[in-house]
């Protein structure tokens, strides 16, 4: 395991006005480090998504302090903050977010032309991040052309195309069946054993929990538990287990 990629510090945000105003998310202490799968799970409403956004340099916490990488966001505008998502954050979403009019290795080439790729370097690129997630045959397909485990790995191949050092994927398997919503989690799992690379999941999925390394659980805008995961706790009980 190497150091935070992630880390929010006594983060509130609240959300809405007057009688609308909710508290979202309530002195929520958080890391995230590289080598690291970890699991951000609770029931719908619980701040999930907002603590995703908040570390995701989407939404500004309304107290408290966020880090990326080591650079505190406080204070930072919004290109700054686009800046640090650009240079360390990669997104996965539930409905992949693809331009259906745009091919495999197009959907995944535009992560690069944001950050000012030449097009033949980012295309290369492209195509072995393509490899990376087991593509390689469909780096000319359209999005209606391909399942939706296959349209998730071209999601997973276009956040780490920038070799980001955070992925932050929002329920990444709650459109997919147990079959292939196994299959992603087996490639995030993968990706996360890079040790500059940590990768978060939002889910409420029982059945992603074989694939942790870390837990947080999440109810009313407050972390109530954090523990280690399963894979963890392999690789552990691998680690100290004596000669046969």
């Amino acid at each position: 395991m190497s150091g935070a990629v992630l880390q929010a510090n006594k983060v509130s945000k609240v959300l809405g006005h007057g009688a609308g105003e909710v508290h979202a998310l309530r002195d929520v202490d958080f890391s995230m480090h590289g080598g690291e799968l970890t699991l951000l799970m609770g029931p719908s409403g619980s701040g999930k998504t907002t603590l995703l956004s908040v570390l995701g340099c989407m939404l500004a916490p309304t107290a408290g302090t966020v880090s990326v990488c080591g650079h505190d966001t406080a204070g930072a505008g919004a290109e700054e903050l686009a800046q640090l998502r650009r240079d360390h954050i990669g997104f996965i979403f539930q409905s992949y977010h693809l331009f259906p009019t745009l091919t495999a290795a197009e959907n995944i080439q535009l992560a690069l032309d944001v950050r000012g790729e030449t097009s033949d370097k980012a295309r290369a690129r492209a195509h072995d991040a393509l490899a990376r997630v087991g593509l390689s045959h469909k780096i000319n397909s359209f999005p209606r052309e391909m399942s939706g485990g296959e349209q998730q790995r071209v999601a997973i191949a276009r956040a780490i195309v920038s070799n980001p050092s955070a992925i932050l994927a929002d329920e990444p398997t709650a459109a997919l069946d147990t079959e292939n919503g196994h299959a992603i989690m087996a490639i995030l799992a993968d990706i996360a054993q890079e040790p500059g690379r940590g990768v978060l999941v939002v889910t409420h999925d029982p059945r992603l929990l074989p694939f942790a390394d870390r837990i947080h659980r999440i109810e009313d805008g407050l972390i109530v538990g954090v523990e280690a995961g399963p894979a963890r706790k392999a690789e552990l009980r691998t680690a100290t287990a004596g000669p046969a």
